[in-house]
């Protein structure tokens, strides 16, 4: 008999406990829905990119034609939010925000992440793109992500192997990775903005979930940069001034642009905001014709995500005009405003790219154009969404220039310091219009004493 075949028995047993092991089945299923995320995240990706592609040859020297085409996209889009798909307006992470923290205390995230939103948000999100609206998908993503994870909680060998707040939370993380290419980016979201904590049994098996999806998205679609190669260059003393400075005044933008998308939420009760509680279509095509009219003054460079004319005036082959910025900035806020499914992260990083070629004329190239766009990318960026380690990696992935690390990061240190004075931290505030309110207190026992279940007061002092 053949030594080998003696061993037989011995690999047989070893393989069957190894993959009938419920850690590694558990791993199976996480790693399975990771890629199915990243999966998700380029086909969203794609669908985006074919409905910009066909606004952008459909208004192609008929810029009048979005006076027309935005406003009735947009009407129809939340016409079938509102109808059919309730709480996917907007960027999708405060949706997710609202859902880990649902799932933590109260275990459960009706309406916010569930393979139905996640299928409204692809359709409905690159829909009102061939509006020609200034949003972004990666927000979107990661409400997509967090819904695919989530979905596999239940098909866990053991439902208590990973908490489904956290499992979200991965989720999530892995939609901004995959939708950057940018793993490590995916990784700092997670901590900083999603859910600031990991559980520590779990958490390698939960970073593993994030690399998975990014490793996918960088397989289907190539190691890519976001806006094409950006070459930083060497950075030496020359660029403190521009660190500053981008800060301080991307900081002051991007504090603005948070606080007016938080306008709704402050003056709830005024009669614009009442408008568009009752007449959400109206109100959304009245958008439209806002972002159409500014899009037609300004050329067109403030329509669509701002991904294509960003990238063309960073190689060279378009040049932006001064006013881009604004028209860039009001455009996105008033996109906003409309109720469409469409994130804020690519209109922020093209409204800084904007200001950064702007400054970078100022500075008469005491340093490169494209070493500016990258720190005011990330400054108002990291003023928006007061996250700056994320910005900050974010931006660093997605240029060759590692040696700007440092620069990056104090550039989104400065403006989150200048943003934090002008109000509170943009996606946590907004995640409170998604919380479902909380359980009622169970009802007393028949027949319990009223007295005997009154509160004690505190020893040593009156009860309030």
């Amino acid at each position: 008999m053949s030594p080998l075949y003696a061993l037989y028995p011995l690999f047989h047993a070893m393989l069957h406990r190894l993959l009938s092991s419920r850690r590694w089945r558990t791993r199976m299923v996480l790693w399975l829905a990771a890629a199915l995320a990243g999966l998700a995240a380029v086909a969203f990706a794609q669908l985006c990119n074919l409905a910009l592609r066909i606004f952008g040859a459909a208004t192609q020297g008929r810029l009048w034609l979005t006076l027309l085409l935005t406003p009735a996209v947009g009407m129809a889009v939340v016409w079938v939010g509102q109808r059919r798909f309730p709480g996917i307006q907007g960027s999708g992470i405060p949706q997710t925000i609202a859902a880990i923290r649902q799932l933590g205390v109260q275990g459960r995230a009706e309406g916010l992440l569930s393979l139905r939103i996640a299928a409204a948000k692809v359709g409905l999100g690159a829909a009102a793109l061939l509006g020609g609206f200034s949003a972004g998908r990666e927000g979107p993503t990661v409400q997509i992500s967090a819904s695919i994870m989530l979905f596999a909680h239940r098909l866990l060998p053991a439902a208590r192997a990973v908490r489904a707040a956290d499992l979200a939370l991965a989720g999530g993380a892995a939609g901004i990775a995959a939708a950057f290419n940018t793993p490590l980016a995916g990784i700092t979201f997670a901590i900083e903005e999603l859910g600031r904590r990991y559980e520590s049994r779990s958490s390698g098996l939960l970073l593993s979930t994030i690399i998975v999806a990014g490793l996918t998205a960088i397989a289907l679609e190539g190691d890519y940069r976001y806006f094409g190669e950006l070459s930083a260059g060497s950075v030496g003393p020359r660029v403190l001034l521009p660190v500053l400075g981008g800060g301080l005044l991307c900081g002051l933008a991007g504090g603005a642009f948070s606080r007016l998308l938080l306008w709704p939420r402050r003056a709830a009760g005024s009669r614009l905001w009442a408008l568009r509680r009752e007449r959400p279509v109206l109100f959304a095509g009245a958008c439209g014709l806002c972002v159409a009219a500014i899009g037609w003054a300004a050329g067109g460079v403030s329509l669509g995500s701002g991904y294509a004319i960003t990238a063309q005036a960073l190689d060279g082959s378009v040049a932006l005009p001064w006013y881009a910025p604004l028209a860039r900035f009001a455009a996105t806020v008033i996109t906003y405003f409309s109720g469409i499914p469409g994130g804020i992260f690519a209109p922020s990083l093209a409204v800084g790219a904007a200001i950064g070629i702007d400054l970078s004329r100022l500075f008469d190239g005491a340093i490169g154009m494209h070493t500016t766009v990258a720190i005011c990318m990330t400054a108002f960026l990291a003023a928006v969404t007061q996250s700056p380690i994320t910005s900050a990696i974010i931006v660093m992935e997605m240029i060759d220039g590692h040696a700007m690390v440092i620069s990056l990061m104090a550039t989104a240190l400065v403006a989150k310091a200048v943003a934090e004075r002008m109000g509170p931290e943009l996606y946590q505030q907004l995640s409170m219009d998604f919380l479902l309110p909380a359980p009622p207190p169970p009802a007393p026992p028949a027949g319990a004493d009223a007295a005997a279940l009154a509160p004690v007061p505190a020893r040593g002092g009156t009860q309030a």
